[in-house]
Parts: C-alpha cells; structure tokens; sequence
C-alpha cells in the first residue's frame, strides 16, 4: 500500500502538493536496486515537501536529507515499566554508524562503514 502511496504521489507531485508525507515500511519485500530507487523517488519527493519515511534499509534511509534513529526502550522510571519510544537526530559521524549497522548487522568492519560513507556521499546519497 505505501508504494501504492508512493507511486500516485510522485505521478501528482506537481500538481498536488501536500506539505507532509509520511511513508511507513514502503520498503517491505525490496532489496537493492529497487530499494535505491524508491530511496531516490522519495528524496525527489523531499524537493518540494517534507517526506517522514520509516524504514529498515540502507538503501532507503541513505537518500534522506536528516537521519532519525527511533528506539523502544523500558522507562524504568515508571512503577509500572512503560515501553516508551526515543528518538534523535543522528550526526553525520552516526549516520554512517547507523547505515553501517544497517548494512552489517552485529559485526561492523571498517569496510562496512566506508561503504555506508559511500553510500551517502554518493550515488544513492546525492
């Protein structure tokens, strides 16, 4: 369905200009190639508005202009511990941790990370 979404709104994008889009999980059952693309449909998207995109894939998440990270955690300040979720900007030393870990998973290398620097240098990340 998010791709669905995605695909109308690029096709009206000149014509129906909606100042906030939000995208969630429009990268499920993609990989690749085709994850970049959505990625660079999305950042062409963010041109004329504001584009909120939740996703799991380095592909996707390297063509945003900012980087959130969303976490769940315990809230342990509450009697009743509370699942409450956090959520930070990332710099742009983080950024690349973040897609590295994307990219990696638990053991990142240093080639991980100099592929996610690539990653939002270029290509994908222009």
């Amino acid at each position: 369905m998010s791709r669905i979404s995605l695909a109308i709104q690029v096709i009206t994008s000149k014509v129906n200009v909606v100042p906030t889009l939000i995208f969630d999980e429009v990268d499920v059952g993609i990989g690749g190639q085709v994850a970049e693309i959505v990625g660079l449909l999305l950042k062409k998207l963010g041109k004329d508005r504001q584009v909120l995109c939740i996703t799991h894939l380095p592909q996707v998440a390297a063509t945003g202009d900012q980087h959130l990270h969303v976490m769940k955690c315990l809230n342990q300040q509450e009697k009743n511990m509370q699942v409450v979720s956090k959520m930070a900007f990332l710099s742009p030393q983080e950024r690349i941790e973040e897609i590295a870990r994307m990219l990696g998973g638990v053991n990142i290398t240093e080639t991980t990370r100099q592929h996610a620097a690539e990653m939002l240098q270029g290509g994908a990340g222009d």
